[in-house]
């Protein structure tokens, strides 16, 4: 299996969930036991005004990661997590602290696809190295 370490950013919305069950389907019958699946749902940073209070609602968290458990099969080895902070950037740093090695992603308007996918960078030496990129794909999920 060329991926055994899989990020899938999900907010409960019809392409996050198109996205989940993509990043789903390679780890259903892996041979790989160390294989898994990971969910992410990340809090939009919300600028606060003075003299305004801003509260997050954990249930709302709570619900959207409960819905991805169900979206997910048993046989599927999943962790789920919570994060805050702008989306793009949440990701691609818990995806580098994590380690994973695969981002699965919606896009981010109707009728346009992004995901952030693995890239390989070629040094000036002419060694590669693995570094997250984001590549707009043609085919849709």
């Amino acid at each position: 299996m060329l991926f055994s370490n899989i990020l899938v950013a999900y907010d409960g919305s019809a392409l996050s969930k198109k996205a989940l069950a993509k990043a789903v389907e390679p780890l259903k019958d892996s041979p790989n036991p160390a294989a898994r699946l990971e969910v992410i749902h990340i809090h939009h940073d919300v600028m606060v005004l003075p003299g305004t209070a801003y509260a997050i609602d954990t249930n709302v968290s709570a619900s959207v990661i409960e819905e991805a458990k169900s979206l997910i099969p048993a046989s599927v080895k999943a962790s789920f997590t919570v994060g805050q902070g702008q989306p793009a950037f949440a990701i691609l740093r818990h995806a580098a602290e994590s380690g994973s090695d695969l981002i699965v992603m919606g896009g981010p308007r109707p009728g346009r696809d992004s995901r952030v996918l693995p890239r390989r960078r070629q040094s000036q030496r002419g060694s590669a190295s693995q570094d997250p990129g984001i590549y707009r794909e043609i085919n849709k999920l």
